[in-house]
């Protein structure tokens, strides 16, 4: 099974272009989305092709590949423009006999686990930064952001795939990289 993960869309069509023609080379067998899809937030600037609308619309096309879960700039009225559910703060993926714990961040985060088994994996977005690490046990991981990258870090993504986890920019650059043993 392979999995991509994106997060922080932040409202950019230009930037979700981007991923899913990466979706499309990378054929992975489903796609993980880990919050923030349609507003910038306070706190960031306008992203490169800010749409909304026209976000929801390009998701809505593929929303039966799509994993979803709310951040922290997610309300109930993205919700009502997406036609798959993404306002669980987290899921749970059982994949090749581990749990996947995904959530935005802003609740349970790296820093603040919830309880895993020893060789699961937990996934968070919200940073805005890549990491690929082990932590307690856990396998820890981020994709980045696919639009606002923070640190002078690329625009990136995450592909869980042959047991391990990739983060790579979209110039096909890995920037982290994890085995899962």
């Amino acid at each position: 099974m392979k999995l991509m993960f994106i997060s922080d869309i932040h409202g950019s069509l230009h930037w979700l272009k981007r991923a899913l023609e990466k979706y499309a080379e990378e054929k992975p067998d489903g796609l993980v989305i880990l919050g923030d899809f349609m507003y910038h937030g306070p706190r960031n600037p306008l992203p490169d092709g800010y749409d909304p609308k026209a976000v929801a619309q390009e998701l809505n096309a593929i929303k039966r590949q799509i994993t979803a879960v709310r951040g922290n700039c997610d309300s109930e009225v993205d919700q009502m423009l997406l036609d798959f559910p993404m306002m669980g703060d987290y899921t749970q993926i059982l994949y090749e006999g581990r749990r996947i714990f995904a959530t935005h961040g802003h609740g349970f985060s790296i820093d603040k686990l919830p309880e895993l088994g020893e060789g699961d994996l937990f996934i968070q977005g919200h940073t805005h930064v890549p990491v690929a690490d082990i932590k307690e046990g856990v396998y820890v991981l981020n994709p980045g952001s696919i639009s606002l990258p923070k640190e002078n870090n690329p625009n990136s993504y995450g592909i869980l795939a042959g047991g391990e986890f990739t983060v790579k920019s979209f110039g096909g650059e890995t920037l982290k990289s994890i085995r899962i043993s």
